[in-house]
């Protein structure tokens, strides 16, 4: 999944949750959410992801110890 495609579905998500209603459609699928604790909880998993592909693979440490002698 895409960056841009995670933003909409988390713009979906916090639009159904502010209006009051459980249900959530994108992509031609229709999501029921029995409560707001799995709506919220919804939410959370999108923006790890997001925070996830905007923070990138990070850095790679590679030590290594030259001996002088």
């Amino acid at each position: 999944m895409t960056l841009d495609e995670l933003k909409l579905r988390h713009s979906a998500l916090l639009s159904a949750r502010y209006s009051g209603t459980r249900s959530v459609s994108y992509d031609g699928k229709t999501v029921n959410y029995g409560t707001d604790a799995e709506l919220a909880a919804a939410i959370g998993d999108v923006e790890r992801r997001i925070a996830k592909l905007e923070r990138g693979a990070g850095r790679v440490l590679r030590p290594f110890a030259v001996k002088d002698l």
